[in-house]
């Protein structure tokens, strides 16, 4: 809804540069391409992805985002949820020589499993606002269908690469089974106090996420190797792609998950409200959380020898866990 000018991304800060990903190449099998995706997934972890198909169907989300975020509070109140989807509000206080106030962050987390289900009863038990069910037909419901095949393309190349038995990572992701996968929208208010922190340090538990912007940066990743903090800047028609903890202990840690954190808008984009949206695809609740080590040699060699694969004892986690039963 929101079409208004936005200012520049600063030029004057820390950049860190992406690979672009062509993802219409990607479907296409183009190998170039998927060694492209490749590069990025097991270096640094994040990359660019451009003509996915998504830019309509992500405004129209922004939109249901602020038609949530718009309601009395006094109505919008009876729909946070205690589960971790539903509409959320986080506050913090934002501090500087000028202000002390109550800062709000709102989420409106959409579970892959209610949408998938849709019109049938909700499998989290999870109430949304009325505004939320009445897209769920001609936005919501297309925009988790899309980013599925999204996922299932990039898992492809991935499962190829790593010498995995065709179609297992899409397996342990399948739309079939209930998971933690979810859509999420996110509101950050404006004018927040240059270099506060809207979500701190941390990476990502799930497989894959994928983040839809309006322009408006304050992404930063920790640059390899060193302890410099770099944004990552908006591109127009370029969604951010991630890996996450749990694929890239699947893969073993080929696949590299990279600490990340949210500041405020840099520069004077300061002065707007920061939309994202966001698609976090997890595993199966079944998937046992364990390197692929039997499945596959490559995996096998990473965590130290087909030698020590029987019993585990190289993965980071003193016992095999479903995704279920992580923090997500």
């Amino acid at each position: 809804m929101s079409c208004e000018a936005l200012p520049d991304f600063p030029t004057n800060i820390a950049i860190q540069p992406l690979i672009v990903v062509d993802y219409e190449l990607i479907e296409q099998g183009h190998e170039k391409e998927t060694n492209l995706l490749w590069k990025a997934a097991t270096s640094l972890g994040f990359w660019y992805l451009k003509n996915h198909g998504l830019e309509m169907i992500v405004e129209q989300m922004f939109n249901m985002g602020e038609e949530t975020v718009s309601l009395p509070t006094e109505e919008k109140i009876n729909y946070e949820q205690r589960s971790p989807f539903g509409y959320k509000m986080i506050g913090f206080k934002a501090e500087d020589d000028v202000i002390s106030q109550f800062q709000k962050i709102e989420l409106v987390n959409l579970a892959k499993d209610d949408v998938m289900s849709w019109p049938k009863q909700v499998p989290s038990g999870c109430a949304y606002p009325p505004n939320v069910y009445e897209q769920m037909d001609s936005t919501i419901l297309p925009f988790v269908r899309r980013s599925t095949r999204i996922n299932e393309t990039i898992l492809n190349v991935f499962n190829t690469k790593l010498g995995l038995p065709k179609g297992l990572l899409n397996r342990l992701h399948s739309a079939e089974e209930p998971s933690a996968s979810e859509a999420r929208t996110i509101k950050a208010p404006k004018n927040l106090p240059a270099g506060k922190q809207v979500f701190g340090a941390h990476t990502d538990s799930g497989s894959l996420s994928y983040l839809h912007t309006r322009g408006l940066g304050g992404l930063q990743i920790l640059s390899p190797g060193t302890d410099e903090w770099r944004y990552i800047k908006p591109m127009t028609g370029h969604t951010i792609c991630n890996i996450g903890d749990a694929l890239s202990l699947l893969s073993g840690g080929i696949l590299h998950s990279n600490i990340h954190r949210v500041l405020a808008a840099p520069g004077s984009q300061v002065g707007y409200e920061r939309w994202s949206q966001v698609y976090y695809l997890r595993p199966g609740e079944s998937v046992v959380l364990r390197p692929l080590s039997d499945k596959s040699m490559l995996i096998a060699d990473a965590v130290g020898g087909s030698e020590k694969l029987e019993s585990n004892k190289a993965t980071k986690i003193k016992a095999p866990r479903t995704f279920k039963s992580m923090k997500v």
